[in-house]
């Protein structure tokens, strides 16, 4: 296959640690920063694991103090600015933020405001008066216990309002200084939560495959995560082991470096609306579209632009999937397709309806879904197209 070697550029990237065990690395590299840390993790799991308890008593041994703060469910620009203002005349070396996209997220907006003091609102993009963001921001440290969102290598914290909107605070000073990511810390994860995160992970990675902003890098990063996604996905549902984890937490460290760099497509266009205005997790949105918005930006792409180069790499990750070389471009987009739906099933994954979500809503989520990811989908869908994906998933 000839390569396309045009101009492309890669954003700055996290320090990364990878490895089971990797998370022993954390108290030596936090005490580089300094002797007082502000935790931001979940509601409870990693705090009341072993992990915790070693992370714990490791920094005492080394005299470095720390607050604590938990973030129970998505983080509003609410709770990051009563967090920033209540740390107010603290003075933090670094942020540890330990946990799911949700605690990561969270860790990013407030390292970049515990020292400028100002609302998050401020810079939220679609929200307020969208200042340019000029920092300084505390050092983060960024430890993922989940493998979804890849939410470590990105510069965006995703932040909501329940029934008003999902925003992002973005800019490149908010990229984590270090990323550790222990494939270890994902044994706690119950089946439903890996189910929804890896999908979300492998959406992300094919998304970035075929976006319009794709580059020779990313999708190197995105055929190796796809494969490793698909290696992990199944076995780590039925049956765990520290294999599965590895593979898994590659594949969304990979997809957060692809997203971050090449952007995304229909399905987190779509997904932005849904979660802003229903209690739709992000991972189930994402598992539960993805075969539904493949096979539509297939059909659009065949119909309307044969030439896309997208078609040729959805038909690569078919024939990679299908372990078949010589697999024609049709048949192994369908065979992409088939996979994705047998996923559905064997992950037992929700419909949309399961939250809510009625015939009468899609229009006003079609309407909110033509935001930054839409734009680099690899080809423009119509209203009408997009609201098919939506229904056949009710």
């Amino acid at each position: 296959m000839n390569q396309d070697f045009s101009p492309f550029s890669i954003a700055r990237l996290p320090r990364i640690e990878f490895g089971s065990g990797a998370i022993d690395k954390l108290p030596d590299i936090a005490a580089g920063y300094g002797r007082h840390l502000l935790l931001v993790t979940g509601a409870r799991s990693f705090a009341e694991s072993h992990a915790g308890a070693r992370l714990f008593a490791s920094l005492r041994e080394r005299q470095v103090s720390w607050q604590q703060v938990r973030v129970c469910g998505e983080p509003s620009p609410d709770f990051v600015d009563a967090t920033v203002a209540a740390q107010r005349g603290a003075r933090f070396d670094a942020v540890i933020g330990i946990g799911g996209g949700s605690a990561l997220d969270a860790a990013k907006a407030i390292a970049g405001l515990l020292r400028p003091g100002n609302s998050v609102r401020d810079h939220l993009e679609g929200v307020g008066p969208e200042l340019p963001y000029s920092g300084p921001a505390t050092p983060l440290i960024a430890v993922p216990t989940t493998a979804g969102t890849g939410s470590e290598a990105t510069k965006n914290a995703v932040l909501s309002v329940p029934g008003s909107f999902k925003k992002s605070f973005r800019d490149d000073k908010l990229v984590a200084e270090w990323a550790i990511v222990d494939p270890d810390l994902l044994a706690t994860c119950p089946s439903a939560l890996i189910s929804a995160d890896g999908l979300d992970a492998l959406t992300q990675l094919l998304e970035s495959f075929v976006s319009t902003r794709a580059n020779p890098l990313t999708d190197a990063l995105a055929r190796a995560g796809i494969m490793a996604a698909r290696e992990a996905l199944a076995a780590l549902y039925r049956q765990p082991s520290a294999a599965a984890r590895a593979r898994m937490a590659y594949a969304s460290l990979t997809s957060g470096i692809c997203l971050a760099q090449a952007g995304l497509g229909a399905v987190h266009g779509l997904a932005s609306p849904l979660g802003a205005f229903f209690p739709i997790p992000h991972g189930v949105v994402c598992g539960t579209l993805v075969a539904s918005t493949t096979e539509s930006n297939i059909a659009a792409l065949e119909a309307r632009d044969p030439g896309n180069p997208a078609l040729a790499k959805y038909a690569e990750i078919g024939r990679r999937f299908a372990m078949q070389k010589g697999l024609n471009g049709a048949d192994a987009r369908r065979f992409l397709v088939a996979s994705l739906r047998r996923w559905e099933v064997e992950l037992e994954l929700p419909r949309l309806g399961a939250y809510g979500i009625q015939a009468g809503d899609l229009a006003r989520v079609v309407s909110g879904s033509r935001g930054g990811s839409m734009k680099t989908n690899p080809i423009v869908l119509s209203d009408q197209e997009l609201t098919q994906i939506l229904a056949s998933r009710l």
